[in-house]
């Protein structure tokens, strides 16, 4: 046997350690007070540094989040966006139904560049995507993004009661956009903004914004490299494959962005290629690029993800003895999330509710439960060199040392040809 191998105040940014980003979350509500979605906020950055960038660091952040604590689960996610984030690839990974982008005024140059804006909204609205504009939308000098608002927001600490009476008419008459009252402090300001006609509410009087701790579970960068190479050559789905399968965080991250809620993913997930299929190659590199970036944020596991990889292959190669290869990748699957404890630092049972997997492959990693919970529990006596729960193992699955040990002397060669 083989050795181991905003609509709220501005706040100061938060101090994240390393690997965890900080993002506040304020519930918006409907005139009876439930939540139908959330506005999100980078609390990473100071409040001047709103680019392009930042924005798309946000969604990355809040789609590949690994803690415990949903963010937005299945409600609207409300996403401030900067007019150059817009056009940025980064929207293609989402699913624009459960997305509301909020748009900027443009300021001084609005009378100018408001037409020249225009293509880019409307497309956004083809693509199916929600947004959402401050009053300013009901100046004359916005008059072709009107026709475009599903939401208009209002602010109440700004707007005096007669400049709402005002704007709530020209926008009912006008627009068939919902009215968001906004900085809502007390319930005078609530009764108030539902007799002028606003449906939705948000601000302190109902929830102050909950910062979330969110965390990237980083791959190797040289695993992300290789990937966009090989999406670039427009390589095999092959070999595209297999080098998401060598990398756990690769792995792990792709599975939770098909399965958040920005994407719109709802189906258990039975093998790597699938999710290839699934995302797009299109997409796929996207998601690699902005991956990329966010990894130096991230944290990283190089240790630990190295040998769930290998465990992952061995698993595999053995399910291989006796089943078919579409199943044989459902052991793989087993095998690269069953240190997913350790790389995320929580409960298997937390960090297994992130992604959506087959109910026997959750049975093995859970209970040890079915011939993927054998071949689980062999893999680990290879690891720990346990010779009596090896034999045992080996004797329920058919297996014989001979074939465990090569087994196992491939996989150790597949992995370690990541770093060459």
């Amino acid at each position: 046997m083989l050795a181991n191998s905003s609509s709220s105040p501005a706040a100061p940014a938060a101090t994240a350690s390393k690997g965890t980003s900080m993002i506040a979350r304020q519930a918006i509500v409907n005139a009876e007070k439930a939540v139908i979605g959330y506005e999100l906020f980078n609390r990473s950055r100071a409040p001047m540094e709103h680019t392009a960038a930042t924005d798309v660091l946000l969604l990355f952040t809040a789609l590949s989040h690994t803690g415990r604590e949903d963010l937005v689960g299945t409600k609207l996610l409300f996403v401030n966006s900067t007019h150059e984030s817009l056009a940025g690839g980064h929207l293609e990974l989402l699913s624009p139904e459960k997305v509301v982008l909020e748009v900027e005024p443009l300021g001084h140059v609005a009378a100018s560049e408001a037409l020249a804006r225009l293509p880019i909204l409307r497309s956004l609205r083809e693509r199916g995507f929600k947004l959402s504009f401050n009053h300013t939308v009901l100046e004359s000098a916005y008059a072709t993004w009107l026709p475009l608002a599903d939401y208009i927001k209002l602010d109440m600490n700004l707007l005096r009661p007669e400049q709402l009476a005002v704007l709530t008419s020209h926008a009912i008459r006008h627009s068939k956009a919902q009215l968001v009252a906004t900085k809502i402090e007390t319930e005078e300001q609530f009764t108030l903004a539902r007799s002028l006609g606003a449906a939705l509410f948000q601000g302190y009087w109902f929830s102050r914004p909950a910062v979330v701790e969110t965390k990237l579970l980083a791959p190797n960068q040289v695993s992300i490299i290789q990937l966009i190479n090989l999406l670039r050559q427009q390589a095999s789905t092959d070999e595209i494959e297999d080098v998401l399968k060598k990398d756990a965080g690769l792995a792990f991250n792709l599975l939770r962005l098909i399965n958040s809620a920005g994407f719109n993913g709802s189906r258990a997930i039975t093998s790597v290629r699938q999710a290839i299929m699934i995302m797009g190659l299109k997409k796929l590199f996207r998601w690699s690029a902005l991956l990329l970036t966010a990894s130096q944020f991230g944290t990283s596991t190089p240790t630990i993800g190295h040998t769930a990889v290998i465990r992952a292959r061995l698993m595999e190669l053995l399910a291989m003895e006796f089943m078919s290869e579409d199943d044989a990748e459902q052991a793989f699957l087993v095998g690269v999330f069953s240190l997913l404890d350790a790389m995320l630092n929580m409960p298997l049972t937390a960090a297994l509710q992130l992604i959506r997997l087959p109910d026997n492959v959750r049975d093995a990693l859970l209970l040890r439960q079915g011939v993927f919970g054998e071949l689980l529990t062999l893999a680990e006596a290879c690891e720990s060199g346990d010779d009596i729960v090896f034999d045992q193992a080996a004797s329920v699955l058919g297996l014989n040392s001979q074939q465990i040990n090569w087994a196992h002397l491939q996989a150790l060669a597949w992995c370690d040809q990541i770093t060459q």
